[in-house]
């Protein structure tokens, strides 16, 4: 069966070293890594190299559910390029461009089987989101 690949993205108003930092430190993770404002990130640790994995908690800011995600680094070309295999095998490429002083950053990652496709694009698109608002803030 051919996995359905999903792609979501924007451009952001920083440099690509300032964007690339604040995507893949812990510190600034926790403060953006969420889809709606009902829910945050209390915990994030972020071992970037090939091998070393990503780990993160989402939950609702009302304890009522969470869930743990986790992956491992494939390859990591700094500033450029990183991919993933997630816990359950789906994997993600997220790239990172200089466009006319501004960065455009893309995820594309293999679809899960249990949501709809409208359902998790929306869902990392507002994350995406997120991440954009934090850092032209």
């Amino acid at each position: 069966m051919e996995t359905t690949k999903i792609t979501v993205g924007t451009t952001i108003s920083a440099n690509r070293g300032k964007v690339w930092d604040y995507w893949n430190k812990p510190e600034h993770i926790t403060k953006w890594n969420f889809a709606d404002p009902s829910w945050h990130c209390p915990k994030a640790q972020n071992d970037l190299k090939v091998g070393g994995t990503l780990k993160s908690r989402m939950e609702a800011k009302d304890g009522s559910m969470g869930f743990d995600f986790e992956a491992v680094y494939d390859e990591v070309f700094d500033q450029e390029k990183m991919v993933y295999t997630m816990a359950d095998g789906r994997k993600a490429i997220t790239t990172f461009e200089d466009v006319d002083g501004k960065t455009k950053i893309s995820t594309t990652f293999d679809a899960e089987q249990s949501n709809p496709i409208e359902m998790q694009k929306g869902g990392w698109q507002a994350i995406i989101n997120n991440f954009k608002k934090y850092v032209e803030n």
